[in-house]
């Protein structure tokens, strides 16, 4: 199991870095969906149709978007 650091750091299990070919310096994307944190190694297409059925919970603005990211 992880743990969050002081510093909201986490360390992935090396059995589940070795699964996904995760390596030390890899890129990962991070985010929320439906209340889970989904990380996703870097790579094209990893992601693609992942949030296909998220749908959003109203309309906002791009700006009010980003925003809501520096909380």
């Amino acid at each position: 199991m992880s743990k969050l650091s002081a510093k909201r750091q986490i360390t992935l299990p090396v059995d589940y870095c070795r699964e996904l070919g995760i390596e030390p310096g890899d890129d990962l994307h991070c985010f929320v969906a439906n209340g889970q944190l989904t990380i996703i190694k870097k790579d094209k297409g990893a992601a693609r149709g992942l949030l296909k059925n998220v749908k959003p919970k109203a309309r906002i603005s791009d700006e009010e978007s980003r925003d809501s990211g520096r909380s």
